[in-house]
């Protein structure tokens, strides 16, 4: 077994595993000073083929490990009874960064790089770094910040706006290091960077309590009894499984219209996420077969007309009074 003559120095890693390996086997050896020998020199440093490899196989195992760890952190915090999801997240959150951090460190360990004599390179390089990945590290830092205040957790309802300025609402079903994922009740996902959460004001209707409450406006006849309509709105609150029963319903008179009574029936629900609409339908739903059982009218717009007399519209009334006789006898 031939070893190559002494040169360059290699990759600390590289030379160690080749002796590592050399000194087990002759025939592995010799592969290992052939894929050596294909390569160059810069400077005082030697690239072949051998070292690449060695490369390659650091920065895949680095890969494995952090992921593996980050893997391991999720599980474990997943199974801490005693935190919340925000606090279980967060936790995950470090964990993975500390673990990505170390694999880092302990391969740059591993491929023997000098960091003293890449200082001024290292310098310029992370100036550019930190110019081109500013907003990804500042959403980075905000995700952390959100999780540790607590703010925004996952399974919150927050009030979100399409392109068209259109708002709606969703949950949050992931907080990640860039942006979180919001999902509406149209099963549209939006990602929202951490950053803008961080700088924007936020409507967030589970921060401090899920409770939200939901209007109905409800007419009625002038001719219907208003305390027998308030006893139905009531009673249709009461038979729709999803509306809390404390905060108790209300029902309010908030005015007399053109043509009806108007009313408004509030009430509270605990589970916004399921939709809000629906809970709203089914209410209505309950207070017009109610509203059919006991004779309560639900009113349409209706008008009156009133003619004034004219002499111009009396000759047109004799007109139109002289003609039908000679109209029907002639057909």
């Amino acid at each position: 077994m031939t070893r190559p003559a002494a040169g360059p120095s290699d990759i600390a890693e590289a030379d160690a595993l080749r002796d590592a390996v050399s000194s087990r086997s002759n025939t592995v050896a010799d592969v290992i000073n052939q894929l050596d020998a294909w390569g160059f020199t810069v400077n005082d440093t030697r690239f072949s083929l051998w070292s690449v490899l060695v490369v390659l196989l650091v920065l895949l195992g680095m890969f494995a490990f952090a992921r593996l760890g980050s893997k391991l952190a999720a599980r474990s915090f997943g199974h801490v009874t005693r935190l919340d999801p925000g606090q279980r997240l967060l936790g995950e959150k470090l964990v993975t960064i500390a673990v990505w951090a170390l694999a880092i460190m302990v391969g740059i360990d591993l491929l023997g790089i000098d960091l003293t004599a890449l200082a001024v390179f290292s310098g310029a390089f992370g100036l550019a770094i930190g110019f081109g990945l500013q907003k990804t590290f500042g959403n980075l830092i905000a995700g952390i910040i959100l999780l540790m205040d607590r703010s925004i957790k996952p399974g919150d309802v927050i009030s979100v706006a399409d392109t068209a300025g259109n708002e709606s609402y969703g949950q949050i079903r992931k907080i990640g290091l860039r942006a979180i994922s919001v999902v509406t009740r149209d099963k549209m996902e939006y990602l929202i960077p951490n950053e803008n959460l961080m700088i924007n004001q936020v409507e967030n209707w589970s921060y401090s309590s899920r409770e939200v409450r939901v209007k109905a406006p409800v007419q009625v006849s002038y001719a219907c009894d208003i305390v027998k309509v308030e006893e139905l709105l009531l009673r249709a609150t009461d038979e729709v499984p999803r509306v809390l029963a404390s905060p108790a319903p209300r029902v309010l008179l908030m005015g007399f219209g053109e043509s009806a009574v108007n009313f408004e029936i509030r009430f509270w629900i605990s589970d916004p996420e399921e939709g809000m609409s629906n809970i709203r339908s089914d209410v209505l739903k309950r207070v017009w077969h109610l509203f059919k059982e006991h004779g309560i009218e639900i009113p349409f717009p209706q008008r009156d007309f009133h003619l004034k007399d004219s002499e111009a519209l009396d000759r047109l009334a004799d007109a139109l009074k002289a003609g039908t006789p000679n109209r029907s006898g002639t057909s």
